[in-house]
């Protein structure tokens, strides 16, 4: 489906089934560099088990329009316009590594609606090392090869995957090497200059599950733990031998425990 916000288009993939404003809304934010395609195993069954999917492209990256905002402040901005847009009730938000950021950064809203909150990959602050943000001003293939070394876990670096033939570190680097010039040290950025992660999860008062890698290198799993302690309502599942990529490397384990924790009745 396309949305106008702003006067640019944004394209937003629905798991397969219409959107329907009638029903519950699911609402997936990729991270860094990424697109809606990392939760293609995850969208689908939630489109056809009693939600309606919003899997969504954020601005400058895969089918949507440029530019992409410069802060987490302002791509919690331009959520806030597409949920309005789309006409999406009953918020049930899911982000990932920088999705996490904007959507922990939405939730805390006093008027966001949102009723439940996933964060995967997630840290109060996820720092960027200079050398990275470097690499990735300067369009260097070096930074693509960074993230997918340290972002996959060392499990699927090697296979793992119960799909035959599957490559999870090829197919990382692949969409990483998609994006357009610039979108990748924009993104590192946001999340090197956004600081607000305890002082913002003190706000969260809905129902959260933080689902952490415990091979993640990148946002390691005992860094969340402050996000726990601050969240009023939160659980935390740690995902054996999964690195920062769950959802490609875990696609089973990632939806067992966001369809257990959705589907349930809030408290």
């Amino acid at each position: 489906m396309e949305l106008s916000i702003g006067g640019r288009s944004a394209f937003v993939a629905t798991g397969g089934r219409p959107f329907d404003t009638e029903k519950p809304a699911l609402v997936m934010v990729h991270g860094a560099g990424m697109d809606h395609t990392v939760w293609s195993m995850q969208a689908r069954y939630f489109a056809h088990h009693g939600f309606s999917v919003m899997n969504l492209d954020l601005p400058g990256h895969g089918r949507s329009e440029g530019p992409a905002p410069s802060t987490i402040a302002d791509y919690t901005d331009w959520l806030a316009d597409a949920l309005q847009s789309s006409g999406a009730r009953d918020v049930h938000l899911i982000g990932h590594s920088m999705g996490s950021l904007i959507a922990m950064s939405l939730a805390a809203r006093d008027d966001s609606g949102v009723r439940k909150l996933a964060l995967l990959g997630t840290l109060p602050h996820i720092q960027v090392a200079d050398g990275l943000l470097s690499a990735a001003r300067n369009n260097d293939h070096s930074a693509y090869e960074s993230i997918v070394g340290w972002g996959v876990g060392r499990r699927a670096q090697m296979g793992g995957h119960r799909a035959p033939g599957s490559w999870i570190a090829g197919t990382s680097l692949r969409l990483l090497e998609a994006g357009q010039p610039g979108v990748l040290a924009n993104d590192l950025a946001a999340c090197h200059q956004w600081t607000d992660g305890a002082d913002t999860a003190a706000r969260i008062t809905c129902p959260t599950l933080l689902l952490l890698g415990a091979d993640d290198r990148m946002t390691p799993a005992r860094g969340a733990k402050p996000l726990g302690e601050a969240i009023s309502d939160s659980r935390t599942i740690v995902l054996s031998g999964a690195g920062h990529m769950m959802m490609a490397e875990q696609p089973d384990e990632t939806l067992d425990a966001l369809s257990k924790f959705f589907e349930e009745p809030a408290r």
